[in-house]
């Protein structure tokens, strides 16, 4: 047991909280090192496969210095074209003033800082690696409360402090929408272990996320509450699949090479139809929570005019679906091998976890309309 996991999640999860209620970079900054830090310590403490884990680590300290590098400096060009870091006088000076070269500057290194944290391509390097090194609990947890922290913010600052000027960073997101959904649907398809599969997984989802900012053009409220619901739904459904992936394990630990999970179905009927489910809620199939952020998403950018960015996500959408599918077919229509993995007995937190992700995936895919009216009124506070 290493009990220094417990004290570290707490402090990253306190830096997260932060980070999506900061009312000022300044604050925004210190909560982004507060997060971030204790992250890079526990995706080095796997008790197997040591070195790879480590090495994790090392990789996913380097490229964060770098994110946080950019927003520093990106804070700085703010401070010095509007005098103030606090997110509504900067929204003040940019209805009054307007966007020079320096603030335009200044807002494009802030993006390029938080899609570092949000594993957005083109700044998605460090993803598959500390996904597949990291112990697997710290990718789940890294995966849905990180990406919530880092689109939370993305939201706050480009919603509260630049809502009025779209126009300075519609065309960014725009395109680093498009290739994070390119690079996450093609490079999903080559790999060949369940969490690099999902890393990839979840730089294309990061792309779907940004289509929904898109449709915060104007100002409106739309695309804040569809990005608000979609990161609930993608959070709990990653969850849980990573927890199903904690099961399935051989001599060496965890199996997560493709090719160990053929046959799942024969050895572990209940665990390959959990795992399938969540599949399909990320690959955005009916009644489940995937098809209903998709949906909600893709209308908000429909209804700011950003339609090519919406067919764009349906076509990378139904290209990722073939690397889910690649995996339920292999669960269920290949041989086992003699020596594969075993399937082991949930403990009663695996079990809580699992039973409440099912459950919260298909709820908001069967019957989402309470919780998007909560994300409707969110959407009215944040600002």
């Amino acid at each position: 047991m290493q009990t220094e996991v417990y004290p570290l999640a707490t402090f990253a999860v306190g830096g997260m909280m932060l980070f999506v209620a900061a009312n000022d970079l300044l604050v925004m900054f210190i909560a982004l090192e507060v997060l971030s830090l204790p992250l890079y310590l526990i995706c080095g403490l796997a008790r197997r496969r040591r070195l790879l884990s480590q090495e994790a680590a090392v990789k996913y300290f380097l490229l964060g210095a770098f994110a946080s590098a950019f927003f520093l400096y990106g804070l700085a060009l703010v401070y010095g074209a509007t005098g103030s870091i606090r997110l509504s006088e900067i929204r003040e000076s940019v209805s009054t003033d307007g966007t020079g070269t320096l603030l335009v500057l200044g807002l494009g290194l802030l993006i390029v800082g938080l899609m570092f944290k949000a594993s957005v391509a083109p700044f998605h390097t460090w993803t598959p690696d500390v996904y597949q090194g990291a112990p697997t609990p710290v990718t789940a947890f890294m995966a849905a409360c990180t990406k919530v922290a880092a689109f939370g913010a993305i939201l706050r600052l480009l919603y509260v402090a630049f809502g009025t000027a779209d126009w300075t960073w519609r065309p960014l997101v725009y395109g680093i929408a498009i290739v994070s959904m390119v690079v996450g649907a093609v490079l999903g398809l080559t790999q060949t272990d369940v969490k690099r599969m999902l890393a990839y997984s979840s730089i294309a989802h990061a792309g779907f996320l940004l289509t929904g900012v898109i449709g915060l053009g104007g100002g409106t409220g739309s695309g804040l509450s569809a990005t608000l619901f979609y990161l609930l739904a993608y959070g709990l459904t990653t969850i849980g699949a990573f927890a199903v992936v904690t099961l399935v394990r051989d001599g060496d630990g965890e199996a997560t090479q493709l090719s160990q999970w053929a046959g799942l179905a024969r050895r572990s009927p209940l665990t390959a139809g959990v795992m399938t489910f969540l599949l399909l809620a990320l690959a955005g199939i009916p009644l489940t929570s995937g098809f209903t952020g998709k949906f909600a998403v893709f209308r908000a950018a429909i209804e700011v005019g950003a339609w090519p960015l919406a067919v764009g996500a349906l076509v990378t959408s139904a290209i990722a679906g073939f690397f889910y599918l690649r995996l339920v077919v292999l669960m269920y229509f290949s041989a086992p091998a003699e020596d594969g993995p075993s399937v082991g007995v949930p403990g009663l937190p695996t079990t809580i976890v699992l039973a409440v992700t099912v459950a919260a995936t298909l709820v908001l895919g069967v019957v989402p309309g309470s919780v998007l009216d909560l994300a409707d009124r969110a959407a009215t506070l944040v600002g």
